[in-house]
């Protein structure tokens, strides 16, 4: 057993017994005054959706009452599928301590935060997250999986895969003394440099359980080094990390800042770009002939600007490339979208504060992109990313993941910061109050 997986279980102990779930619920109806049709991009009027089992049994237009199940009444609310964030790192949360942390904290510190911004994360409205580098990540999967804490359905990375002195190289910023004790990371590490070590460090996540493989493929804002927008990746390596992981039945997402790195990561085949600054007309000509998703994450952007303002909060290696990157992403977003390249919805919350994650929508609306196509982004996209077919839309026979919000998100995308109502595989985790009507 790791050190993740240990300090989850240790923090798992130090939570009270309440945190697990009763008895699966009783059927219930839900009695939504609109529901957002994510196949169609549109608010339809008053719904009646009736929940069994975890799963979605039926949907009825008007209000219908189904003898033996639990009546919630959502009549002033929009219903929408559970959103999914399609990047967060959920064992961390950006601060000006967090470069030291790495050394004074133990994994348990960071595991016990993990539950946490898991939680905060679900209630928001996020039912389901792509955690794209993290080592706590599959285990706290696995926690919530088991009902031992609340929190959303995560497709974990585990530990993102770099080029030595890449993005995610674990030893960037140590000392020499502390170099030469540790020895240069390699790819059980997930640091490669040649195509065999691609293959081998896709094989090492897949023994750790990850669900989906994540590799650096140009420099970045946060790391403890330089370039920000270098490519780090060969089109070989690529190719071998995706060849590999597709064995596996698993798709690759990108880190990406500058343009040939992006160019190499299209090229290899990977899934997505994640972040996409420096993206060129060529870039996003590619990405569209290879069918590639953007992720542009706007709020990482938005906040890493806004910090770097703030004397001390980065490290001065940092700074220059968060104030320079930071500010492009949301112009790169909005010319991508005008261009056609396929968006999906991820924050890389983590870099901001978890919780906050449907701010992003309100940033796609800025950029450009109509309310409806930034929720569909996070709900029939997302799926389309993740290639699942079982979430993002409700109908009968998909997941029970449905939240609700006053109002109406398409017409004021605000709405959005407002929700009240969680429910996960037919668990409620958050409601307004008296939904609940007479039995």
């Amino acid at each position: 057993m790791n050190r993740s997986a240990s300090a989850l279980l240790l923090a798992l102990a130090c939570l009270p017994a309440s945190a697990a779930p009763a008895e699966p619920p009783p059927p219930q109806a839900l009695h939504c005054g609109r529901l957002f049709d994510s196949r169609g991009g549109r608010v339809l009027g008053e719904h009646t959706v009736l929940v069994r089992d975890g799963k979605i049994a039926e949907v009825r237009p008007g209000r219908v009452e189904f003898p033996g199940a639990q009546p919630l009444d959502l009549s002033g609310r929009t219903c929408l599928p559970g959103w999914t964030d399609l990047h967060v790192h959920l064992e961390s949360q950006s601060s000006p301590q967090s470069y030291s942390e790495g050394f004074r904290l133990d994994p348990v510190d960071f595991a016990l935060r993990s539950v946490g911004y898991a939680e905060k994360t679900l209630l928001a409205g996020f039912t389901s997250v792509r955690d794209l580098g993290g080592d706590v990540a599959p285990h706290l999967r696995d926690a919530i999986n088991q009902g031992l804490v609340r929190g959303p359905r995560i497709f974990a990375a585990g530990k993102a895969i770099a080029t030595t002195g890449g993005h995610a190289d674990p030893t960037n910023g140590y000392n020499s003394e502390l170099s030469h004790l540790l020895g240069p990371p390699g790819p059980t590490e997930g640091v490669i440099n040649s195509i065999e070590d691609a293959r081998q460090a896709v094989r090492q996540r897949y023994k750790e359980g990850s669900d989906v493989i994540k590799i650096t493929a140009t420099g970045g804002v946060l790391s403890y080094a330089k370039s920000g927008d270098a490519p780090q990746f060969t089109v070989d390596e690529v190719k071998a990390v995706v060849e590999t992981a597709r064995d596996y039945g698993y798709r690759v997402a990108a880190h990406a800042h500058g343009t040939e790195g992006m160019k190499r990561a299209v090229l290899g085949g990977v899934t997505s770009i994640e972040h996409g600054t420096y993206m060129s007309e060529e870039v996003m000509s590619l990405m569209k002939q290879k069918g590639t998703w953007y992720v542009p994450t706007l709020s990482a952007g938005r906040f890493v600007a806004e910090k770097a303002k703030i004397d001390g909060y980065y490290p001065e290696i940092v700074r220059p490339k968060a104030a320079r990157i930071g500010a492009q992403i949301q112009d790169t977003a909005a010319k991508a979208y005008k261009a056609g390249v396929k968006i999906a919805f991820g924050t890389d919350m983590g870099v901001g504060p978890h919780g906050d994650n449907a701010r992003e929508f309100l940033y796609m609306v800025e950029a450009g992109m109509p309310a409806a196509y930034a929720l569909q982004a996070a709900t029939i996209r997302a799926a389309e990313v993740l290639g699942v077919d079982d979430q993002g839309v409700i109908e009968a026979g998909k997941r029970a993941d449905i939240i609700a919000l006053p109002g109406d998100p398409v017409a004021e995308i605000g709405n959005v910061l407002k929700v009240d109502f969680v429910m996960k595989d037919g668990a409620v985790h958050r409601r307004p109050a008296a939904t609940t009507t007479a039995q």
